[in-house]
């Protein structure tokens, strides 16, 4: 019986561990630990599962971000969430796992973190949300404040229909792959930022880039130049479903090489991309796993 409560809430434990930690294997470890203190638990003095087991997994996940955030200090160039392939059909608030919200929650202390992804995406009360982050619900409801209002001022939502999305995605990769530098323009804001996450172990740019025509050729080149080892005319690229959106997955003829993720603003332009190269956070989509978040 208990296996079966516990497996009933594991979708919902692991997609709030993946927004508060940003990664899929040290999300996928906090919900192991959540299983082996629920294991241990005296379940007669559990009211309720559903709180009990979130409280849980939101305290491994704060264990473990705070730790993170110390290895974050010393990482090689801007540090991106690990992208995951998602299930549009069951991604219930896809801006809320998408890589720009991500990196916005990134600027969020922990407690603010969890406090916003408990309240805003999963509509805990304050009462369950200050028993799982350890602070009295007026503190909660500060932290939520402060949060919301960080998140507006940096994520402005857009209302950008899915299918303007993918036709967004598939014209960009289309002029990616032929190397067309005004059709990029086209779809580029002229402000539009980059960000690519190597990690040390790929080369890429260790600082954003911004501005339509150096984002532009930079996208260009991949049609005509060798990228990490791999020639354009033994690499391949799709669209599939990453973070709750469209995106793009490019191959090797071995491995994966990069995902790259647009962030469309209303007009119909690309105003930030998330290109994660990194291969320690490729693995989830090398192996080709859909997440429920």
């Amino acid at each position: 019986m208990s296996d079966d409560v516990f497996e009933r809430h594991r979708t919902l434990l692991f997609a709030v561990a993946y927004r508060i930690l940003g990664t899929a294997a040290d999300a996928e470890d906090a919900v192991q630990d959540a299983w082996i203190r629920w294991s241990s638990a005296d379940r007669s003095e559990v009211a309720d599962p559903k709180a009990y087991l979130c409280r849980i997994v939101t305290n491994e996940a704060l264990a473990r971000l705070r730790e993170a955030r110390r290895r974050r200090e010393v990482y090689v160039g801007p540090w991106l969430p690990e992208p995951i392939r998602t299930d549009a059909a069951a991604t219930a608030d896809p801006d809320s796992v998408s890589m720009a919200m991500l990196v916005v929650l990134e600027t969020l202390s922990p407690v603010e973190r969890a406090v916003f992804v408990l309240r805003e995406v999963f509509a805990f009360d304050y009462d369950e949300i200050a028993a799982a982050v350890g602070r009295t619900p007026d503190a909660v409801r500060q932290a939520g404040h402060r949060a919301r209002a960080q998140v507006r001022a940096r994520r402005p939502r857009f209302p950008v229909e899915r299918p303007r999305q993918r036709e967004v995605t598939e014209r960009f990769l289309a002029a990616a792959a032929g190397g067309d530098v005004n059709a990029l323009m086209e779809l580029l804001s002229p402000d539009v930022t980059l960000w690519t996450d190597g990690g040390g172990k790929v080369r890429q740019a260790r600082r954003p880039i911004v501005g339509a025509a150096t984002v532009a050729t930079w996208f260009a080149a991949l049609g005509t130049a060798t990228y990490q080892g791999v020639a354009p005319a033994d690499m391949r690229a799709e669209t599939a479903e990453i973070n709750g959106g469209p995106g793009v997955i490019f191959r090797g003829p071995d491995r994966v090489i990069a995902t790259v993720t647009l962030d469309v603003d209303g007009s119909g332009r690309v105003v930030a991309i998330h290109n994660v190269a990194n291969p320690d956070k490729l693995h989830t989509i090398a192996e080709g796993r859909t997440y429920d978040v």
